[in-house]
């Protein structure tokens, strides 16, 4: 079993800037990939970011590229999301996900293959 923790959400107005964590415990000396969703109310569960194990390969959603930047250190079995330029759309609980199956160097992008998901941060940004 891996357990997922998010922190970092919070309130922000609009332009400003959050960086959410990912700590990643127990089972983790598998190499996985790791995630970044996220759900408004009333939308559906929408893919923002992920990042290889090694290599530092990512991919964004283009409603996030350019402003949110997806990070990690395997040492501290952490991810990272850095979200700057914020606007008010990005109003969401944003969630961290593993997948455990991914392998050194590649990224996931569909939320089917995650194995394991965080309980979530709620992020809110002010216009």
């Amino acid at each position: 079993q891996v357990q997922l923790v998010e922190s970092g959400g919070g309130l922000v107005q609009a332009g400003g800037s959050l960086n959410l964590s990912c700590a990643a415990s127990g089972r983790t000396s598998s190499k996985y990939a790791m995630g970044w969703f996220r759900q408004a109310p009333g939308k559906e569960h929408e893919f923002v970011a992920t990042i290889s194990w090694i290599g530092g390969r990512t991919y964004y959603a283009d409603s996030v590229k350019g402003r949110f930047t997806i990070s990690r250190d395997n040492a501290k079995n952490t991810a990272y999301l850095q979200m700057d330029s914020l606007k008010p759309e990005d109003t969401a609980v944003y969630y961290c996900a593993a997948d455990m199956n991914s392998g050194s160097y590649s990224y996931t992008v569909e939320a089917g293959k995650y194995d394991y998901w965080g309980q979530g941060t709620q992020v809110t940004v002010s216009s």
